[in-house]
């Protein structure tokens, strides 16, 4: 494989130059996912201690300008559908345009302009016939503006574009919460924004799961995390189950390990257990 190829390992969002657009092979949505960093300042209302961000600070992204990031996802559409990218950086396996992902190194609906940028999306995904062609816009979320009216009217528009949500719980009980997302939250809050989110766009959870100090995620903390999900098993589409598989660069980054495929699939078939669809991605 070429050493310019993009590969899921390396979520590089220096790889074109661009502010607010970067492509890259994602191994949960299985393509190439065109990913929309509306946090360039690496700020985050959420401090995952996986999270892959160097310079994580806690807070919300700047102002953004509207125009550059129209024209640049533009100008990444262009090359992706009409141009040569996909023979120069993507391997001939993975050259499908899988979805336009609102994710980048921070929490997006901190963004005050969110609403504004899923305007543009909309304009682009009309103009390249994107929803006939199953392109998805996906929102991966820590869920933790989800019980704001704009935040619901944001979900509303996105599901009338081909929308998903990829909503984050990593734990069942306030002490994961805090041990992994670095935030001092309940459970039942947390998954009455799910709930609340499920309603207005189809959504599916995503969970990090790995080992810390050399120790998987025990038995009672699994419980919690299979109990909390179960009260939702009616209203997401699924669960995105994976472990760290890039470097994170937060100060617990030593003392994490990934769990590897068989540890995974077990876990998998105790949450299909609830009659949730799952989704592994070792």
């Amino acid at each position: 494989m070429p050493n310019d190829y993009l590969v899921p390992e390396d979520h590089n969002r220096d790889v074109t130059g661009m502010t607010y657009i970067y492509p890259v092979v994602s191994r949960r949505a299985q393509g190439v996912s065109v990913g929309i960093n509306l946090n360039v300042n690496n700020a985050c209302n959420w401090r995952c201690i996986y999270c892959q961000v160097p310079n994580l600070t806690r807070g919300g992204p700047p102002a953004i300008d509207l125009a550059q990031l129209k024209q640049e996802l533009n100008s990444m559409m262009q090359a992706l559908l009409h141009g040569d990218f996909m023979q120069r950086y993507v391997a001939e396996t993975d050259r499908r345009l899988m979805d336009i992902a609102f994710s980048g190194n921070g929490e997006p609906t901190t963004c005050k302009q969110f609403g504004e940028v899923l305007d543009i999306v909309a304009e682009v995904m009309q103009q390249y016939d994107l929803i006939q062609q199953d392109v998805k816009v996906r929102l991966i979320t820590n869920g933790s503006q989800m019980d704001k009216v704009e935040v619901q009217a944001w979900m509303k528009k996105l599901a009338q574009i081909n929308g998903e949500v990829w909503f984050k719980i990593d734990a069942g009980n306030r002490a994961g919460f805090a041990r992994i997302n670095d935030i001092q939250m309940t459970p039942e809050a947390h998954i009455k924004r799910l709930k609340t989110c499920a309603a207005l766009c189809p959504t599916l959870v995503q969970t990090c799961m790995f080992a810390l100090d050399e120790i998987a995620p025990s038995e009672a903390d699994i419980a919690d995390y299979l109990a909390l999900i179960k009260q939702v098993s009616s209203e997401i589409k699924g669960v995105h189950l994976y472990s760290v598989a890039r470097p994170s660069y937060q100060p617990e980054a030593p003392r994490l390990g990934r769990l590897d495929e068989a540890w995974l699939n077990q876990m998998a078939e105790r949450i299909r257990t609830l009659a949730i669809p799952v989704y592994v991605n070792p």
